[in-house]
């Protein structure tokens, strides 16, 4: 009883207090400390590594996760911040109204009514004024790390004027703290948990120095900072889980839209028609070749259905889909007066998920097997022709000799007049033959095409024995072209003799004229006569091989020439006159 009163009543209570609790304070603080060194020390990290990516310049290099532009950038940030600060002022409302209407039924404010008016009263009005805040996009973190610092210093308020632990009010900071871990990505989770159990350890320590409270409280104080922890890890962890599925998303969707461009790339450069179908029959995608096959389509997606465009190709698609066979009977399609081929590819498991249709131009594949086949027999001509060559020059040789006996009489003498005729007109068609089979090796030159027709015409005129009058050449310039000489002068040679054949053989009957087109980068040549020119039905055939209206003509002439001209980069063309006809060649200056 002696040592009792020695000492003061509060003093004997306090070192009670300290007796009891010492082990307890001590394991929690050094929880509380522990992890809040962590936090700060985590946060200080990533603070200087940004501070060092901004002073190198190198933005690439940010932390996700401590990068500000991008929690200004997302409205998903400041969305779930304005959802939280929504949350706490329902809290606030509901622990006000709580008090106004229960009053002492309830122990919210039970050991001092007024601290706990005042203050849920400013919770309330706290929250309201936040939304304000939010609303200026400004500082995310400062008032995210205010708005969680406010609700624990509030809500341990809260706890100590209601009767302290026991009130129930320390469970509101666990849902404050998941949210905050969600919401801040996991940064300084553990920190405001650090901060929450320190405030609930203060306020128990307040509630057994003023109001005498059981030490064993303590112990449920302390479960429930371990519970702020737990809570705060398992938002932390899942904060972490959901920043890396966040970047992973956005880098899958970076790849998709990568592969999308790619793929529309390819499919826009592809010979054949691609539409991509989707379960509903709605065109998806589609490139340039099939939109000339059925139709402009419309933009709005919705409206691009198959079969508004081709009933006949959707019929397909469907007999496709409800065939399970792997092979499919692919019928010829005529889409707008073109003949197609489609090719149903399935895009997912099932046929129904969605369909891939190629659209091959069988007309297309059939012009070029005709080209194929045209140039096998081009060079099966070009050999046959060449071995022909040479019997064929002993035959005209023969000829020759029987033709000089002077025991050969009239009749004979007109048979191997006959026999020469034609081996010189074979020999001409092997030679055009030939040449057609070399008309792609062109050794150009630069040369004066005024001095090159000047000599031509001399030289065409004695050969072929025409008055210098006949032919006339009209020169607007004098260009330098790059041509191969002996090409030039066998299109000439074949355009002129056409002129001759047809002309009137009068003054100026031919007329070759050379002008300039456009910047003069273009060189026009005219081969003009005044002939009855060549008849309608027989002018898309003037460049066919082997077409001829006259009875010794090999019809090779104009095709070579034409093909002699496509080796030098020109063109030769068949110019629609009143009178006559005019073949005009163009090539380019130099």
């Amino acid at each position: 009883m002696r040592r009792r009163q020695l000492c003061h009543p509060r003093t004997w209570c306090v070192a009670r207090v300290a007796v009891y609790i010492y082990p307890a304070v001590k394991a929690c603080s050094a929880t509380t400390g522990i992890f809040a060194v962590r936090s700060m020390r985590a946060a200080m990290s990533e603070a200087m590594s940004l501070m060092g990516a901004r002073r190198d310049g190198d933005e690439a290099q940010r932390p996700s996760l401590a990068a500000p532009d991008e929690w200004l950038a997302s409205d998903a940030y400041w969305r779930s911040l304005f959802f939280f600060n929504a949350y706490r002022l329902v809290v606030a409302v509901v622990l006000l109204a709580a008090f106004l209407i229960f009053g002492d039924r309830l122990a919210f404010g039970s050991s001092n009514n007024a601290l706990y008016l005042y203050f849920s009263a400013g919770y309330v009005v706290l929250s309201a004024v936040w939304f304000a805040l939010i609303a200026s996009r400004q500082h995310f973190h400062w008032q995210l790390g205010l708005e969680v610092g406010a609700d624990i210093l509030i809500i341990a308020v809260l706890m100590y004027s209601s009767g302290g632990i026991a009130s129930g009010l320390g469970l509101l900071l666990l849902s404050a703290l998941a949210a905050a871990g969600l919401i801040s990505r996991g940064r300084l989770t553990l920190f405001y948990a650090a901060m929450g159990s320190i405030a609930v350890l203060i306020e128990q320590t307040a509630e057994v120095l003023e109001y005498s409270a059981p030490v064993t409280q303590y112990v449920q104080a302390g479960f429930l900072s371990i519970g702020y922890f737990a809570t705060a890890w398992v938002a932390h962890t899942l904060a972490k889980y959901l920043v890396a599925t966040e970047q992973l998303a956005a880098q899958r969707e970076i790849d998709l839209a990568s592969m999308e461009e790619v793929s529309q790339l390819v499919i826009q450069d592809m010979d054949d028609g691609v539409l991509v179908v989707d379960e509903q029959g709605v065109i998806r995608q589609y490139n340039a070749r099939a939109e000339e096959m059925l139709g402009t389509l419309r933009r709005q997606r919705r409206s691009r259905l198959l079969k508004d465009y081709s009933p006949l190709l959707a019929d397909q698609l469907e007999k496709w889909r409800n065939n399970i066979a792997d092979q499919f009977n692919q019928d010829r399609a005529i889409v707008r007066h073109e003949t197609v081929s489609a090719r149903f590819v399935p895009v997912g498991v099932s046929r129904r998920l969605g369909a891939v249709i190629f659209l091959e131009d069988l007309t297309r594949l059939e012009t070029q097997a005709r080209q194929m086949k045209l140039a096998a027999l081009g060079r099966l001509t070009a050999n046959i022709a060449h071995e022909i060559r040479n019997p064929l020059s002993s035959i005209s040789h023969a000829t020759e000799l029987l033709q000089e006996e002077p025991s050969v009489n009239e009749t004979v003498g007109r048979l191997l007049a006959i026999i020469h005729d034609n081996t010189q007109r074979l020999d001409r068609m092997i030679n055009d033959v030939l040449k057609l089979n070399r008309s792609d090796r062109a050794h150009r030159e630069i040369f004066s095409l005024g001095d090159f027709l000047m000599s031509f015409i001399e030289q065409f005129c004695q050969i072929e024995k025409l008055p210098k009058d006949v032919m006339t050449l009209e020169l607007a310039a004098s260009p330098n072209i790059a041509f191969d000489q002996s090409h030039l002068n066998q299109i000439m040679w074949n355009l002129c003799r056409n002129a001759v054949r047809h002309c009137r053989r009068e003054k100026g009957s031919i007329r070759i004229a050379v002008d300039l087109i456009g910047s003069g980068d273009i060189v026009k040549l005219d081969v003009v006569d005044d002939g009855p020119g060549v008849p309608t039905t027989l002018r898309n055939q003037l460049f066919e091989p082997f077409f001829t209206t006259v009875s010794n003509g090999t019809g090779l002439g104009l095709y070579i020439a034409r093909e002699v001209c496509a080796a030098n980069d020109a063109t030769l063309d068949f110019i629609e006159t009143p009178r006559g006809a005019q073949f005009t060649v163009q090539c380019r200056g130099s």
